[in-house]
């Protein structure tokens, strides 16, 4: 629900359940970005390999 931007269910009634509920849902983006990063880095990898693409042909 986080991540796609839904929100919350019910309204939040404390101050402290905003706070945390913005700070999960940053922690939760950036964890995510990672992940995927980390997960997809070889597969991008091993296509730029295939397709013979060095890093003088991307202006390195």
């Amino acid at each position: 629900m986080i991540l796609t931007g839904m929100g919350p269910v019910s309204p939040m009634p404390t101050d402290g359940a905003k706070i945390f509920a913005s700070l999960y849902a940053l922690f939760s983006g950036l964890v995510f970005v990672t992940v995927m990063g980390v997960t997809l880095a070889p597969l991008v990898h091993r296509l730029l390999h295939k397709f013979n693409i060095d890093e003088k042909d991307l202006g390195r």
